[in-house]
């Protein structure tokens, strides 16, 4: 009666371990298939579609709907604001980048250690992060107003205008970002240095390294991860940004705040109504977005090895 046991147990054993059962392997299928119809439903058929307009004349609101490739795509590269909006959109990357990620380092570095005041610092620094961004763009649109802000005298006698020149527009944005996302990658930041092992740093200071010796040999390498996680976050949406400007700036002045997303809504709903240019351009974006993560997370794996 025995001697079959170790049958049955090969049976239900591979070389890879163990092989589930079909009503294993049914369950599996179920517990995964709203997720599939999520993913299926919201992500790849809107991208499918997409790449259809962007092949295709596609306008608004009535007209002819056909194959043009590539007329779309050479239609927004020619575009009058693509080549600004480009740089604009890498010039407002690269300043918001390495502000929100040096200051969420700072903050995490801040409130690493637990305590009554440090959890205080904490909740405070999170609490931006739970008002929307709209919500926030809002906000700062009337703290910046020189006519319904509460420090429009201060503002006209010392002659502020927070939206009024290409530059103060983009850091007045800029600081409206730090202010609602610092808290967030400061939590990023606290995860990874509290997953760095406390016996490391008491090895380092037997050793009599200082505080900068550790930060620079200890805390950075070990947070590396959590650097590219936060890197390639804060990369993507800052590439990606549209609410803010569009309720700050609406583009100005002289249309020198203009996105590379609030691009394709100009083209999609303002001016050409021409939605087969506006998801050719939207097809660029994700391109570049594709092959700028791939050589984030490529350039700090071989930093890593």
């Amino acid at each position: 009666m025995n001697v079959d046991a170790p049958s049955r147990t090969s049976s239900a054993t591979t070389r890879g371990g163990f092989r589930p059962s079909r009503r294993q392997a049914l369950l599996g299928w179920i517990y995964a298939t709203p997720t599939a119809v999520f993913v299926v439903a919201l992500f790849l058929v809107p991208l499918l579609l997409v790449i259809k307009m962007s092949l295709s004349r596609w306008p608004l609101l009535s007209g002819d709907q056909g194959p043009n490739a590539p007329d779309n795509f050479t239609k927004a590269i020619d575009h009058r604001f693509f080549t600004d909006s480009v740089v604009f959109t890498i010039k407002y990357t690269v300043i918001a980048t390495v502000l929100l990620l040096l200051l969420g380092l700072g903050m995490a570095l801040l409130v690493q250690e637990s305590s009554r005041w440090n959890n205080l610092l904490r909740a405070s620094f999170l609490v931006p992060s739970a008002l929307g961004l709209a919500s926030a763009s809002l906000l700062f649109y009337v703290l910046y107003s020189p006519y319904a802000s509460p420090f429009a005298p201060v503002m006209e006698s010392l002659g502020i205008t927070f939206l009024g020149s290409p530059n103060a527009a983009l850091f007045s944005t800029v600081f409206l970002i730090v202010w609602r996302y610092a808290g967030f990658y400061m939590v990023l930041m606290l995860v990874g240095l509290q997953s760095i092992p406390a016996d490391v740093f008491e090895a380092a200071r037997s050793d009599g390294a200082t505080r900068w010796q550790t930060f620079r040999s200890i805390t950075l390498p070990l947070l590396r991860p959590t650097l590219a996680l936060t890197t390639v976050l804060c990369v993507t949406g800052s590439l990606l940004a549209f609410e803010q400007f569009y309720i700050l700036t609406k583009g100005g002045p002289d249309n020198s705040t203009i996105t590379v997303v609030q691009l394709i809504y100009m083209i999609a709903f303002q001016g050409q109504n021409d939605l087969g240019v506006a998801a050719a351009l939207s097809v660029i974006v994700l391109a570049a977005l594709v092959l700028i993560n791939a050589l984030q997370l490529r350039a700090f794996r071989s930093e890593e090895n």
